[in-house]
């Protein structure tokens, strides 16, 4: 299959195109600090998480999404309270009733973390690093509200040498020039997030700054000329509850919607199910896309495995296999020994 300059041109920078310029993931019920960064530094340990996501197997130049993220609090010290319901034990559940009857509001804290996400698609290449810092402030005895930002820049490339025009005409003016993508742009995030022992509600927006993009060249009357694009606004609204199911069970269903101008409201339909603070499994439907299944486990109090697959339920599953996504996580410094997170995620 040849690389088609101007789909993937599209891809990046036109705004009628039905996608979305930053990465898809699935499991970001699992580390929601890769979408809204007021989550840094909303437990008392340091969470690091690597992910990598192959999106349409089968299809040439498909996406592929990794990234690394860390992120915990500033100090430990002044929130940070070990209880019988914050460590792992074999005879009651961690997140049963007492740890709903238990649980209080943090104390002011800052959170920092850290970003890097490669995205790649066909010859196209997207690099970021950035920043986070978030405060935790109680709002009620039971009730915390959280606000973070995250600064830093983004790369985006295009491989001249992945393109091909065939025999006949092997060499296309438009880009014939050396370097006329890769431009490096910054990269703002920023978010708020209400949250209990037993719900969260968050609104996040990514490259909230519109930036223009001088992505390639047309030619109109044998003259080859600069065109402009746009890297726009990705806004984020989420909602989830979890519900005891018994003393060991929890289910947690979630809400995503994701607004992409001028592209018609998106939605993730969410569902996660765990037992005590071992194993999960879950689900996940995008109305007109597909639907995931996911499954997890906590293997000790510094290291959890979580894996996905998307079914594509649009006409691209004639042609695609799927799409796998697995995620790692590391827990550092947890002297409470949580084998899951306090909060509802």
């Amino acid at each position: 299959m040849r690389y088609k300059l101007t789909t993937f041109l599209l891809l990046l920078c036109c705004l009628q195109v039905h996608a979305q310029q930053r990465p898809y993931y699935t499991q970001y019920i699992l580390n929601d600090f890769i979408i809204n960064p007021a989550l840094a530094g909303i437990e008392n340990y340091w969470d690091a998480k690597a992910s990598h996501r192959h999106q349409w197997v089968g299809i040439n130049g498909a996406p592929v999404t990794t990234y690394f993220t860390i992120q915990g609090p500033l100090q430990t010290s002044g929130f940070a309270r070990e209880t019988p319901v914050t460590v792992h034990s074999d005879e009651e559940n961690p997140r049963g009733e007492a740890y709903y009857q238990n649980y209080k509001a943090t104390e002011p804290h800052f959170g920092l973390g850290f970003t890097v996400i490669n995205d790649a698609t066909g010859p196209l290449n997207r690099f970021a690093a950035s920043g986070t810092v978030a405060y935790h402030i109680p709002v009620g005895e039971k009730t915390n509200l959280s606000g973070g930002i995250s600064l830093g820049i983004q790369n985006m490339r295009l491989d001249v040498s992945q393109l091909d025009f065939g025999t006949q005409y092997p060499v296309d003016p438009a880009v014939a020039g050396s370097g006329y993508l890769n431009r490096v742009k910054p990269d703002i995030n920023a978010g708020v997030l209400l949250y209990s022992a037993d719900y969260f509600i968050g609104l996040s927006a990514q490259q909230i700054i519109p930036e223009n993009l001088s992505y390639g060249n047309k030619i109109t009357h044998d003259t080859v000329v600069l065109v402009d694009g746009k890297l726009i606004p990705h806004l984020f609204l989420q909602f989830g509850y979890r519900f005891l199911l018994g003393e060991d069970i929890n289910f947690l269903p979630s809400l995503t919607f994701k607004y992409i101008t001028p592209l018609p409201v998106g939605v993730d339909i969410n569902a996660k199910f765990q037992y005590r603070d071992i194993i999960w499994a879950g689900g996940s439907y995008r109305p007109n896309d597909g639907f995931a299944a996911m499954l997890g486990f906590n293997i000790s109090s510094t290291l959890n495995f979580g894996y996905s697959y998307d079914f594509t339920t649009s006409q691209l599953n004639t042609v695609s296999h799927g799409t796998h996504e697995i995620l790692i996580g590391f827990l550092i410094g947890n002297k409470n020994g949580d084998w899951c997170p306090r909060h509802v995620y």
